[in-house]
């Protein structure tokens, strides 16, 4: 049969093939199998050299100074002109809150402030005609006051000269050296005197009495000071309270305080806000770094200023150069909300990380804060 007569052919042939033709099949296979080893090796030490001249970490992330923008008063948001996104400048509209309510108070305060200082003026008015009125009368009454007392002293030195005649004429009488005509002219002489004295004295009593009037008239115009120092006083209060009121109107406008980009919004225009609620975050992207904890056992290797090579997932066919700014001064454990108390005195030893700041060269804005990098330290010497 044909199949019988191939099957014999085949055979034959195969009874034929020398015993060096049998030993090729074999040998290449172990040499293939050696190559791979080989090739398995050399990559293996390549590798594993890497590893001993690099400190590599793979949990890396984008971060960047996020500015949570907030509310210093309440109210509610008539105007929100941006959205997540949108990229703003220094002192770019963010958020308006109503204002009318606060407006109001302050024109309410400078209308207040408006009516003390016309109440100011015209008290200042009234001290100026006082002290023009007053001025040129308390002078003269002065002058008068004085003229009365000089007259008094005048009069009492006739009435004591007066009293003394008649009592030397009444002396004389009684001895019989003069007439009783003299002593009656003495003792009216004496009289005169006497009212003249008194007359003296009243007109002095008067002049006393108008200076003292005068003087009261001028003694309003302490009166008036005084009441001008409350006014002035009331006025600051105003003015301080206007200016608090200014700087709450000012606080319902706000506004960027950097060049930057809206990371996220978390009200609505229409919405009620409180003093202190987080309405948005803002961040520069021109501004970020990257943040890496790397192991304790490495972080000897490391020091500021040594090169860094980063590469980011998001963008896996370029490449980021950077460099070392700062490490951490403690452990990120030293931080957990949650300590880890060890009371059993069971204890497992876990590799502790400190963080790394790594500043990335020209980003041209593309890395966002939370992007996942892999970053790699050649350390130096290996």
């Amino acid at each position: 049969m044909p199949d019988e007569g191939h099957t014999q052919q085949s055979l034959a042939e195969n009874s034929a093939a020398t015993p060096a033709q049998r030993r090729v099949g074999p040998t290449i296979r172990i040499l293939v199998i050696v190559a791979i080893v080989l090739a398995a090796v050399v990559g293996a030490g390549r590798w594993g050299y890497w590893q001993w001249a690099h400190v590599s970490e793979t949990d890396a992330r984008i971060h960047a100074d996020t500015i949570a923008i907030s509310s210093r008063v309440s109210g509610w948001v008539v105007d929100l002109p941006i959205i997540e996104g949108d990229k703003v400048s220094r002192g770019d509209l963010l958020i308006e809150i109503d204002s009318r309510e606060s407006r109001l108070k302050l024109t309410e305060y400078g209308a207040r402030i408006a009516g003390l200082a016309a109440a100011q003026q015209q008290i200042t008015s009234q001290i100026d005609l006082i002290d023009r009125t007053t001025t040129s009368r308390v002078e003269a009454v002065r002058s008068r006051a004085d003229a009365a007392r000089v007259a008094v002293e005048a009069s009492r030195e006739q009435f004591e000269f007066a009293r003394t005649d008649f009592e030397r004429t009444r002396t004389l009488l009684a001895e019989q050296i003069v007439s009783r005509q003299r002593l009656d002219q003495v003792h009216t002489e004496l009289s005169r005197a006497q009212e003249r004295h008194q007359k003296a004295q009243a007109d002095l009593a008067a002049a006393l009495a108008d200076v003292g009037e005068a003087e009261a008239e001028r003694g309003e115009m302490n009166v008036l000071a005084s009441r001008m120092d409350a006014l002035r006083h009331e006025e600051a209060e105003i003015a301080a309270q206007r200016e608090q009121q200014a700087l709450d109107a000012a606080d319902r406008t706000i506004k960027s305080p950097i060049d930057g980009v809206v990371s996220e919004t978390f009200i609505d225009r229409g919405e009620f806000v409180s003093p202190g609620q987080r309405l948005m975050l803002v961040h520069n992207p021109d501004l970020v770094w990257v943040e890496a904890n790397i192991k304790e056992t490495d972080i000897r290797h490391l020091a500021p200023g040594m090169p860094v090579e980063v590469k980011i997932d998001a963008f896996p066919d370029r490449e980021f150069s950077g460099t070392i700014a700062r490490i951490g001064q403690a452990a990120t454990s030293e931080f957990a909300l949650l300590p880890n108390p060890n009371p059993s005195g069971n204890f497992t030893k876990v590799t502790q990380r400190l963080p790394v700041r790594i500043a990335i060269d020209e980003t041209q804005g593309v890395l966002r804060p939370g992007m996942m990098a892999v970053v790699n330290i050649a350390i130096p010497g290996r």
